[in-house]
């Protein structure tokens, strides 16, 4: 961190005094970031966005354009951690560092992400997207692509693993994926926009101590992290980002013994292909709950949403689960089983959102 004094300069700046060299760590990611105490006692979380320059800014100017979002939103609204400050030059930007919280992701894992918790993150989900936007950029994020289903650019290409490039082979040799991919762009840019965050996994989600209640709300306690992708968009990508996550969950779940009643019994050495769908079933039908209370939480607070909402976010949970296969091949020189088996799961959501919306946990309510 010594390295970058813009850190401690913009720390002086709005008051905090530099970190404390002792109680400061640097975090991975695909960002710079450090997370600590500050000379004055204050728990602060920075962070350096790295890249190309131009792309760099415009991250910047998004999240920029949420705060300004989030500050005119409806109390119980999606919202991050408190910005405490920002340096556009030096595409920095400070936060109260959450020091206590823990992760969607981790809950998941732990089995602790609840319904009731689910619940909270539609309302506060609902109450983001039913309120007016301080003009973010409003074209659509970069995958999917129709473009890329038909050709890699030469540089793209030059960069891949051979993980990768396998990936996109597959996806390119698919013929009846790249039409349902067509026709999800095609009804996304038929859609509403409304405020998004674009890039909604439950590794952003930050649950500082137990939120639980139908009546009270998300409360204080649920923040969202990484809002560079924040823009004016069909509010199913948001939805379908929460689905997917879930989804994939339950697939990677089937070799597991995860949240079965009897673990002694499991065999996944030694599964059938029968045996794999029908524990792919028990998976998704015990993860459901959460997603459903999170449908049932944004449709209370945004009761005014769309009638092609539930299809479209399922065909873009579908996607999820195809970008998660993306990015698993980006770790590893070769495609595992079971991230094939997810992305077959996907491809089927993405095919038939309609009748696929209720198996997700999108379904109507009533």
């Amino acid at each position: 961190m010594d390295t970058v004094p813009e850190v401690d300069a913009l720390l002086a700046r709005i008051g905090v005094g530099p970190f404390d060299r002792s109680d400061v760590t640097a975090l991975p990611g695909r960002n710079d970031t450090w997370a600590g105490r500050t000379a004055s006692g204050a728990d602060v979380f920075v962070k350096r966005l790295t890249g190309d320059g131009e792309d760099t800014a415009a991250r910047m100017d998004r999240a920029l354009a949420f705060e300004r979002t989030a500050a005119a939103a409806p109390a119980g609204a999606l919202r991050g951690p408190a910005l405490l400050g920002s340096d556009h030059g030096a595409r920095l930007l400070a936060f109260r560092y959450l020091r206590d919280a823990r992760s969607g992701a981790e809950l998941m894992a732990d089995q602790q992400f609840t319904p009731q918790l689910g619940y909270a993150a539609g309302t506060a989900t609902g109450l983001l997207h039913a309120c007016e936007a301080a003009a973010p950029e409003a074209g659509p994020p970069a995958l999917p692509s129709s473009v890329l289903l038909e050709a890699l650019p030469a540089a793209m290409f030059e960069e891949l693993s051979g993980a990768e490039l396998q990936t996109w082979r597959l996806l390119q040799g698919d013929e009846p994926l790249i039409a349902a991919v067509e026709r999800l762009l095609t009804a996304e840019r038929a859609a509403p926009r409304v405020p998004a965050h674009c890039d909604f996994r439950l590794d952003q989600v930050l649950v500082c101590g137990q939120v639980t209640g139908e009546g009270a709300g998300p409360g204080p306690g649920l923040y969202v992290a990484d809002w560079e992708e924040f823009r004016l968009a069909d509010p199913a990508r948001d939805i379908g980002g929460f689905a997917g996550e879930w989804l994939h969950r339950a697939v990677l779940d089937i070799v597991t013994s995860r949240g079965d009643g009897d673990t002694s019994a499991f065999a996944g050495l030694s599964m059938t292909r029968e045996d794999v769908v029908a524990r792919g079933a028990e998976k998704i039908t015990r993860l459901r709950p959460v997603v459903q209370e999170f449908w049932r939480g944004y449709r209370q607070a945004r009761p005014d949403a769309d009638p092609q909402l539930a299809e479209r976010a399922t065909a873009f949970a579908g996607w999820h689960l195809l970008d998660r296969l993306l990015a698993g091949a980006a770790r590893s020189n070769r495609l595992l089983g079971i991230e094939r088996a997810a992305a077959g799961i996907g491809r089927t959501a993405l095919l038939r959102p309609g009748r696929f919306a209720s198996v997700v946990g999108l379904g109507d309510p009533s």
